[in-house]
């Protein structure tokens, strides 16, 4: 080999060494430290807003905030070393997770523990297992999977009737199975979000929304007619529509928790200071945290939790922009339109805007299942990110 023949190769090896160092992985610290934000932010939270309530109930004021704080704390652990697995390895077991999901969905009706009027948790010994939650992460995974598979055939309708019909499917398991209205309309706004990010006809979700408006404006014209109604629902309609006159139809947990979002003015009370927390916004630690946040720490607290629930859905659009395949994009943007929905939709509740449906404020309200399976959603949100690929430009 000649000297100019030694020094080419010497010069090949060098510049593909320079290649392979440009390359790097990526990992989203930011949506990693907006969780820890969030979660931390939802234990004080939740600490001050039932402590007096377990206290009375349960002789601990920490009840709730020790039994969330453990959670969290373990599940966040889960997180860091689960987020390192490729997201590929969970996408095979995506089929098996939504079949138990229905499974245990079905189940709930006839094994469940009834709490509050209705069925929604299995109890295996002091677990308590809400299957709902589950669903919402199963329906996420399997059509991501299953719009992957079916790749250019997501342009017939057959395929988006396809897609659909298993999402409906867990949605009405969900509705008439555990009798939870909120968690079966999140997996249905899923299921349609999804399929309007692949689907090229815009028709069929223009005629849907049509359609749900009518049914809605229907809802409102009747309940208007009634002064009472043996269905809770209905009776929910009736008093969100008119909260002062139907008080004992569900209007008092409305009221009691406006009295103390306009109680906390600009600044709030101060944390620990709420007089609504006293047992006059009933449960306020789940769905209804939000107005004693609002009592609080005041619009400025409430601009300051959203601003941290809107960069977090900011990382995970990122994320679900950059990700090396649809496989992954598909994943995050289920989780971001997951996340996106019930925030939205507890603020609604909250502020009167829809009838009260159970929805809770993610990372914020109480909830041991839906703890696990948000921090399961960020794992693999977090395991997507890091299989982006990144080029560094500098020589």
């Amino acid at each position: 080999m000649t000297a100019v023949s030694k020094k080419k190769v010497r010069s090949i090896a060098k510049s593909a060494g320079t290649a392979a160092r440009q390359v790097f992985h990526y990992y989203d610290y930011n949506l990693l430290a907006s969780i820890i934000l969030l979660t931390c932010f939802g234990l004080v939270m939740l600490y001050s807003t039932s402590a007096y309530s377990a206290q009375i109930d349960f002789g601990d004021g920490m009840y709730y905030f020790k039994r969330q704080g453990a959670i969290s704390a373990v599940c966040f652990v889960m997180v860091l070393i689960f987020s390192q697995i490729d997201y590929h390895i969970y996408a095979k077991f995506a089929g098996l997770l939504y079949v138990v999901a229905n499974i245990l969905l079905f189940a709930t009706k006839f094994i469940g523990t009834e709490i509050y009027g209705a069925k929604r948790w299995i109890y295996i010994g002091s677990l308590s297992i809400q299957p709902a939650e589950i669903a919402k992460l199963a329906v996420i995974l399997f059509l991501s999977v299953l719009i992957v598979r079916m790749g250019k055939k997501m342009r017939t309708p057959k395929a988006f009737w396809m897609v659909l019909g298993c999402g409906a499917l867990s949605s009405a398991l969900t509705l008439f199975f555990t009798d939870n209205l909120s968690t079966a309309i999140i997996i249905a706004g899923i299921t349609v979000g999804m399929l309007f990010i692949v689907y090229p006809r815009k028709r069929p979700f223009v005629i849907g929304a049509g359609i749900v408006a009518v049914v809605v404006v229907g809802v409102i014209i009747y309940a208007q007619t009634l002064s009472g109604s043996e269905n809770f629902r209905l009776r929910r309609v009736i008093a969100w529509l008119d909260p002062e006159a139907n008080s004992s139809l569900g209007g008092y947990q409305i009221m009691q928790g406006l009295y103390a979002i306009g109680s906390g003015g600009i600044f709030g009370k101060g944390l620990g200071n709420s007089l609504q927390k006293l047992d006059f916004v009933p449960e306020a630690q789940n769905d209804m945290i939000l107005t004693i946040i609002c009592e609080e720490l005041g619009i400025f607290g409430v601009v300051v939790l959203s601003m941290l629930f809107v960069f977090m859905l900011y990382r995970l659009l990122f994320i679900a922009q950059n990700a090396p395949d649809l496989l992954g994009s598909l994943i995050v943007s289920g989780i971001f339109i997951h996340i996106a929905l019930q925030v939205v939709l507890n603020i609604a509740v909250v502020t009167n805007a829809i009838p009260t449906t159970g929805i809770t404020l993610p990372f914020v309200s109480y909830g041991g299942t839906s703890i696990v399976f948000l921090m399961a959603e960020m794992t693999l949100a977090l395991s997507v990110s890091r299989q982006i690929k990144f080029r560094d430009n500098e020589k």
